[in-house]
């Protein structure tokens, strides 16, 4: 198989979200038709943790992600070795998605049950924001069919990175290289509510990255934001809501949430070496206790 081919299959099993059919997706990023899309019932989410449930049973599934970070126990025991930290690792890929796909810490307010497929679910910053913060912006911020960014919003950044020799690019794939298929991953992860203030963080700089100590880093991830909580899981994104990812993933997510400003976000957006141009959508968190690992 050729390697073009190969990566791309290997992405979309990564990465599933990124190959995800749009059909009947409003194409409106306005934010009224941000708000027109009608939450699926409970019964719709119910179901597909049932199908994820009977498709992970004894199959011998490995720790899912995302999950509660403030409940600190699970019952899958399936370890695998844990990725070394972060700064002895490649960073290969920065996306983020639309809401926190994790709940704790101070992003613990449900968005709702969204669209079913991961838009417009997930979980919010459950904090105070002034009248200033969230004065709307002028033009669409990393609009897509799913909807744009909105002052106010709150977004999950995965950091994620390799022990394969690679250097950051699109999508999971990148993580990958042809002498390492099977990399150890970690994401480090920040969660970050988008206000309409130019002395809050810029995003530009908070993705940026070059070489440190030999490794690829992403060079300012926050580090006034808690201690991250550490825990084995998985790959995330809402094409995993009805079955298991395969992948073996060490995170460290940070309980407390940092303000970007949302006119950078929306400047990173429309260029950057990640390919990124919107917010993913997320999958279900994970609840079931034969499908979650202990928080170290």
């Amino acid at each position: 198989m050729k390697k073009s081919k190969l990566m791309t299959l290997v992405t979309a099993v990564l990465f599933p979200v990124a190959f995800m059919p749009t059909a009947g997706m409003a194409e409106s990023s306005s934010h009224g038709a941000h708000e027109a899309h009608d939450a699926v019932a409970d019964s719709v989410i119910s179901h597909q943790r049932s199908k994820l449930a009977k498709n992970t049973k004894g199959k011998g599934f490995g720790p899912q992600s995302p999950r509660d970070i403030d409940s600190a126990t699970g019952n899958n025991n399936r370890m695998f070795s844990e990725a070394p930290a972060y700064t002895e690792m490649n960073l290969c890929n920065i996306h983020f998605h639309k809401n926190a796909e994790h709940k704790g810490g101070e992003f613990t307010k449900y968005a709702g049950n969204g669209d079913g497929h991961g838009f417009l679910s997930g979980y919010e910053y459950a904090g105070k924001l002034n009248k200033k913060d969230l004065m709307p912006v002028h033009g669409d911020i990393c609009p897509s069919k799913h909807g744009a960014l909105f002052a106010g919003d709150t977004i999950e950044v995965h950091y994620v990175h390799s022990t394969a020799n690679i250097v950051p690019g699109p999508t999971l794939g990148a993580c990958l290289s042809d002498v390492i298929k099977n990399p150890q991953l970690r994401v480090e992860t920040q969660v970050y509510v988008l206000v309409n203030d130019d002395r809050a963080a810029d995003f530009s700089k908070l993705a940026a990255h070059g070489v440190k100590n030999g490794y690829q880093q992403a060079l300012n991830i926050p580090a006034n934001t808690g201690k991250p909580i550490q825990y084995d899981g998985s790959t995330t994104g809402p094409g995993y809501n009805e079955k298991g990812s395969p992948f073996q993933v060490s995170w460290s997510v940070r309980p407390k949430v940092a303000r970007v400003n949302i006119k950078t976000v929306g400047k990173w957006c429309k260029g950057n070496v990640f390919k990124e141009d919107h917010g993913h959508g997320v999958r279900n968190l994970v609840m079931n206790p034969e499908l979650l690992s202990d928080i170290k």
